[in-house]
């Protein structure tokens, strides 16, 4: 009964669960994934990671200004990934409801690096 308007998820893993998600909730699914692999105009996103640093990319109309998008992934880790998915939505003008994931790994903290923003985990350990 959330007021979602679109899902969206990092590659790959989060594509198995957010696109049958959306097409259950009857809502686009929008794809974010590493440069070089969305054939269109992007926003870029630079993160750093415990390791070093990564970019994501989505396109520029991937979500509408003002939707209400749903973040999934499989894993909430150290959460550096889904909140650069964040800010990549909010680039495009949507606005983030909540961020929904299979498993959360506690012990690594995630849930502080997201903790203003709505988070649901399946499992959590």
């Amino acid at each position: 009964g959330a007021p979602i308007d679109a899902v969206v998820a990092a590659e790959a893993r989060g594509f198995l669960f957010a696109a049958p998600l959306a097409l259950e909730l009857g809502v686009g699914f929008t794809p974010i994934r590493k440069p070089g692999k969305l054939p269109y105009q992007c926003h870029t996103h630079e993160y750093d990671l415990e390791y070093g640093s990564d970019k994501l990319q989505i396109h520029t109309d991937g979500v509408a200004s003002g939707q209400k998008v749903l973040v999934v992934d499989d894993l909430l880790a150290t959460g550096g990934t889904v909140e650069a998915c964040c800010q990549l939505v909010e680039k495009v003008g949507g606005e983030v409801y909540e961020c929904c994931f299979l498993i959360e790994l506690a012990f690594l903290e995630g849930r502080k690096k997201l903790s203003h923003r709505k988070i649901f985990s399946v499992l959590t350990f």
